[in-house]
């Protein structure tokens, strides 16, 4: 297939090497300025990019702030759209009504590692082991690199969300660790030289502390989850099994 990346730093270099490893084409890398990319200044631009290189589809690993005015313009053009930048989904609905008009299909996801989603449902089913001992209370938290753009990560909101799902004892997150109380979920965020990324899911109780914990080894997973997303989005496209104009996540690909 032939993939139009948009945003071509570290990850977007990723995916290249990723998408090209699987047999597909990169006809287009667009990015506000770094090199080896054709440089686009507006999302309209990036959009007309991505028309005139013919791509089949389009990968996003660009910037919270300019990534739903991305997502916006390119869903004009009724293709599928992978979505790997965070701190947008405040706008999530603005999105699926953006898909719906134009025709496409968005996939979007905090965190593209296989290994992420499958630890979402592991901590998941360990929260509702531990809510039935009033005991073990819960906080999450979360490493990343100096330059991430987005705090907390997307990928803690998304494991937060899971806690919750498993133990509905906790009704809200929270980010100050002032805020606590029992039915509140700490998030905590550290950010720091080079890290990958780093969650945990603590379970602490007076007598002891169960400690899980995911630990990217470096970004390739992240690349090779997005290419793997690609491909099940726009085959699911070509087959019938999935929709234009819809929105879907890693829960709708991954199986039981």
């Amino acid at each position: 297939m032939k993939i139009a990346l948009s945003g071509y730093g570290k990850m977007g270099r990723m995916i290249e090497s990723a998408a090209q490893s699987a047999g597909h084409t990169i006809v287009l890398k667009a990015d506000i300025g770094a090199e080896g990319a054709v440089r686009v200044g507006s999302a309209a631009e990036l959009a007309e990019a991505v028309k005139k290189s013919g791509a089949d589809g389009v990968i996003d690993f660009t910037h919270p702030a300019s990534v739903v005015e991305n997502i916006l313009a390119l869903t004009h053009l009724g293709l599928p759209i992978v979505v790997g930048t965070t701190g947008w989904y405040d706008k999530l609905e603005e999105v699926r009504r953006a898909a719906q008009t134009g025709g496409a299909c968005v996939f979007y996801s905090a965190n593209y590692s296989i290994g992420v989603n499958l630890f979402y449902r592991i901590a998941e089913y360990a929260a509702r082991l531990t809510a039935a001992y009033s005991e073990y209370d819960t906080a999450v938290s979360e490493t990343h690199h100096r330059r991430k753009a987005d705090s907390p990560s997307g990928t803690a909101l998304d494991l937060a969300k899971a806690v919750m799902r498993g133990n509905p004892h906790k009704k809200e997150t929270v980010f100050n660790a002032q805020d606590i109380k029992d039915d509140r979920l700490y998030v905590a965020s550290l950010r720091v030289g080079s890290v990958p990324g780093t969650h945990r899911v603590y379970f602490d109780s007076p007598a002891d502390t169960i400690e899980l914990t995911h630990c990217a080894r470096s970004r390739e997973g992240f690349a090779c989850g997005a290419v793997r997303a690609f491909e099940w989005l726009a085959g699911g496209l070509a087959n019938g099994s999935l929709k234009k104009g819809a929105l879907y996540t890693m829960d709708d690909m991954l199986v039981d």
